[in-house]
Formats: C-alpha cells, structure tokens, sequence
C-alpha cells in the first residue's frame, strides 16, 4: 500500500462536495500534469491511502482522509471537446490523461499547512517543499502514520 496527497481547490471541488458525491466517490479527472498522470497511472493501486487537501485558498491544509478505490483508466474529459480538459492530440486508442476513483473514507479537522511545517518530522514531506506545485504527491509511510497520529 502507498500513500499520497491529492490536492483541490475548494472553489472547484471542496471535501463538502466530495462528502455529497454519490456513495462519496468521485474520479479525480482533469490531471494535466504529466508526473501527476503518471502518479496514478504507474504507481496508485486500489486501497493507497489519501491525504485529501484544500488548495489555492485562505487556509490550505489537509481536510480529508480517502482511499484509491478505481485504478487508473483514460480521463473521459480529454476526448470532450465541450470539457476545459479537452486534448485535441489524445485519441481512445491512444489516451494521454488518466484518473483514478476516489472513496471518500472521512473528514478530518483542518491540519493547515503552517501547522505541517512545525513539525520536524514532516521535514521531507513533497507538498511542504519550496516550489512543489503538483496536485499529487507520495507521501512516506513514517509522514503518514506521524500526521495520522495528530488527528
């Protein structure tokens, strides 16, 4: 099992939207980052483990635990040419965009990221790193078990 951090901006899709999702699983599409694709499709598996985090907003932070429950297959957007995410140069033989689905497993208090950095032992965790911008990162087992822990 792996661990990873999805980031959303709550303006676009907030953990009150993913709460309200049907049976609280969405298909995290829309990915147009070649790491992050390459995250889900290469490297997630059905039941990793998810820090869901709000992004891009007053108080980023951690808001939500959830769990891989689809592995990848081709984001259908990209072949919508009425979707923001269409891609004139992917082809159903040929995809270049791939989500997985999400279950949402619960809500958690707002762990904000300023509160991430005061920990030492959170150091080497991706999303804290200056410049990190991707909507996905791994995250350790040791950040894992450690950010569980101050739940």
């Amino acid at each position: 099992m792996r661990y990873w951090l999805m980031k959303s901006e709550p303006y676009e899709f907030s953990v009150d939207d993913f709460a309200a999702s049907p049976n609280q699983t969405i298909a995290w599409e829309g990915v147009r980052n070649y790491q992050s694709r390459n995250f889900m499709r290469n490297q997630m598996s059905v039941g990793d483990q998810v820090f869901f985090y709000h992004s891009c907003c007053k108080d980023p932070g951690i808001v939500a635990i959830a769990a891989v429950s689809k592995a990848a297959y081709p984001d259908a957007t990209q072949f919508n040419q009425q979707s923001k995410y269409f891609d004139p140069k992917a082809t159903p033989d040929n995809p270049r965009w791939y989500n997985v689905e999400l279950t949402l497993t619960r809500q958690t208090r707002l762990i904000p990221i300023k509160e991430l950095r005061q920990h030492p032992e959170l150091g080497k965790m991706r999303v804290l790193q200056t410049g990190n911008r991707l909507s996905i990162t791994p995250v350790d087992p040791s950040e894992w078990q450690f950010i569980v822990s101050i739940l």
